[in-house]
C-alpha cells in the first residue's frame, strides 16, 4: 500500500529514471513514486536507437525499461508527455508545463542530455536528422532505407560514437557514407591518434570516406531538401540526408535556473553532485548523463554519458534518497559494435591526463586490449573482439597499481597477476 505522506519525484523518463522508480519499490519504500518524463513514450533504453533498432533487428518494445504495465503494478504514477518547467526549492515543489504543481519530500533530476546543434545556414531543410529518441531512429532508418535502395548519399558531421555507428548501419543498408570531421582522425578526443586511425581504417575498408581537419559551415537545398554539405576548407559534397553528431550537452537548465550548483562548461558541465549523488540541496538528487559526480575511486569529478552509468546512477541515486550509506564509485563503462568489431572500454582517460598507450595483442587483425597509462597506473582500457575481460581490466584501475608495462603487453602474462 502506497503511504502517501511522503512523495519522490524523478523528473527524466528514460533508463536513469525508470531504474531509480524501480530501486525505490525494490528497497522497500512505499510513498508515493511520481515518473515525469517529456516523451510520450514508456521509459527506453538509448544503445539501440544507433544499434539495433536503428538497423531493424529490434522493435520498440524491446528497447523499453519495462513492460508498460509494470508502472501501475508498482504504484509508479507516469506523467509521460510532460515538461518541468521549474522547481521551486523552498516550496518543495516542480511545475508542469500544463500549470500542475506536485510538492515532492525527494526530487531526482535524471533528465540527461541533447544532440549540440550546427550553427549552419541549412540544418532546417528536410533530410537534417540529429539522434536521441527513438522517433529520431525510427526517421533516420528510414531514410537510410531509401538512401540503400536509391544509392543516396548520407553526410555525417562527427565521427564519434554514435556518428561511426550510424556510419556503419547507413552501409549496411547500402548508403554512401562521409563524415566530416574536425580532429585529425576519428574519435580522436576519446582514444587518441593511434587507435582512432584503427576505426577510421575500418570503416574506410567498408566503404565510407571521411575528410578530417574540416567543419561543416553550411547545408544547401533545393526545394526544403537537403542537397549538399560545405565546409570550411572549400569543400562540398553530395548529400540526401545528414546527422548532426557533434556530441551532446547535460540537460542542466532547470537545475541552473533552481540555483543548483553546477559545473563549469569547459570542464564538461552539468549539475554537481557529491559522491552520494546528492546535489547543493540536500533533498535534490541527480544521475545519469546530467550529473557531475565526485568518483571516489577516480578521485575526480567525472560526467558521464554512458548506457552504464544511467543503468547504474538511478539505483544508486534512488538509495541515497532513502538515507541509504551511498558511495557511486562504478568505472566507467560503454560499449559498441561495427561491422565485424566488437568493444568494451572501462575507465577514464581524457586527453592530457596520461602519459601511455601500451597495446596487448594484435591491432591488425583487430583483436586487443588497449591500456591507457598515468605514472604506471592503468585508467582505462579496451578490449576489441576480446572478451571476458572487463572485471580484471576494472581491477586494475581500480587498484591504481603501478604495472610494468612490458607485463601489461604480454598476453602470456595473466591479468589478474599484475593487481
Amino acid at each position: 500500500m502506497v503511504d502517501a505522506d511522503q512523495t519522490f519525484v524523478i523528473v527524466g523518463g528514460g533508463l536513469a529514471g525508470a531504474k531509480a522508480a524501480e530501486t525505490l519499490r525494490a528497497e522497500g519504500f512505499n510513498g508515493r513514486v511520481i515518473l515525469i518524463g517529456d516523451e510520450r513514450d514508456h521509459p527506453y533504453e538509448r544503445p539501440p536507437l544507433s544499434k539495433d533498432h536503428l538497423l531493424g533487428k529490434k522493435d520498440r518494445e524491446s528497447a523499453l525499461v519495462h513492460e508498460p504495465a509494470w508502472y501501475a503494478a508498482h504504484d509508479v504514477e507516469l506523467r509521460l508527455g510532460q515538461t518541468v518547467t521549474a522547481v521551486d526549492r523552498d516550496a518543495h515543489t516542480v511545475r508542469l508545463g500544463d500549470g500542475t504543481v506536485i510538492r515532492y519530500d525527494k526530487l531526482l533530476l535524471a533528465t540527461g542530455s541533447e544532440p549540440r546543434r550546427l550553427d549552419v545556414p541549412g540544418t532546417g531543410l528536410a533530410g537534417v536528422h540529429h539522434l536521441r529518441r527513438l522517433s529520431h531512429s525510427e526517421r533516420l532508418r528510414d531514410e537510410l532505407k531509401v538512401l540503400g535502395r536509391d544509392n543516396g548519399h548520407l553526410v555525417i558531421a562527427g565521427a564519434g560514437w554514435i556518428g561511426l555507428e550510424v556510419a556503419a548501419a547507413a552501409r549496411t543498408y547500402g548508403a554512401e557514407v562521409t563524415v566530416v570531421e574536425y580532429e585529425p582522425t576519428a574519435l580522436h578526443r576519446v582514444l587518441g591518434p593511434e587507435l582512432g586511425q584503427l576505426f577510421a581504417d575500418l570503416h574506410t575498408e567498408h566503404g565510407v570516406r571521411f575528410h578530417f581537419g574540416a567543419r561543416v559551415t553550411e547545408i544547401t537545398g533545393q526545394d526544403g531538401m537537403v542537397l549538399a554539405v560545405r565546409t570550411d576548407d572549400g569543400e562540398e559534397h553530395p548529400a540526401h540526408a545528414v546527422l548532426v553528431a557533434i556530441g551532446a550537452a547535460p540537460r542542466a537548465t532547470l537545475a541552473e535556473n533552481a540555483g543548483l550548483a553546477l559545473v563549469d562548461r569547459a570542464d564538461g558541465g552539468g549539475i554537481a553532485v557529491d559522491a552520494s549523488l546528492r546535489t547543493s540541496d540536500p533533498d535534490i538528487y541527480a544521475a545519469g548523463d546530467v550529473a557531475a559526480f565526485e568518483h571516489p575511486a577516480l578521485h575526480h569529478r567525472i560526467r558521464v554519458e554512458h548506457w552504464a552509468n544511467a543503468l547504474n546512477g538511478g539505483p544508486a541515486a534512488a538509495r541515497a534518497m532513502l538515507g541509504r550509506d551511498v558511495s557511486y564509485d562504478r568505472v566507467p563503462y560503454f560499449f559498441t559494435d561495427q561491422y565485424d568489431l566488437g568493444m568494451e572500454y572501462s575507465g577514464w582517460a581524457p586527453p592530457g591526463s596520461y602519459d601511455q598507450v601500451v597495446v596487448r595483442g594484435d591491432t591488425g587483425k583487430r583483436e586487443f586490449i588497449a591500456f591507457w597509462l598515468d605514472g604506471g597506473r592503468v585508467i582505462a582500457g579496451m578490449n576489441v573482439n576480446v572478451w571476458d575481460v572487463t572485471e580484471p581490466v576494472q581491477k586494475l584501475i581500480r587498484s591504481r597499481a603501478v604495472v610494468d608495462p612490458d607485463a601489461l603487453c604480454d598476453p602470456s602474462v595473466p591479468l589478474e597477476s599484475l593487481l
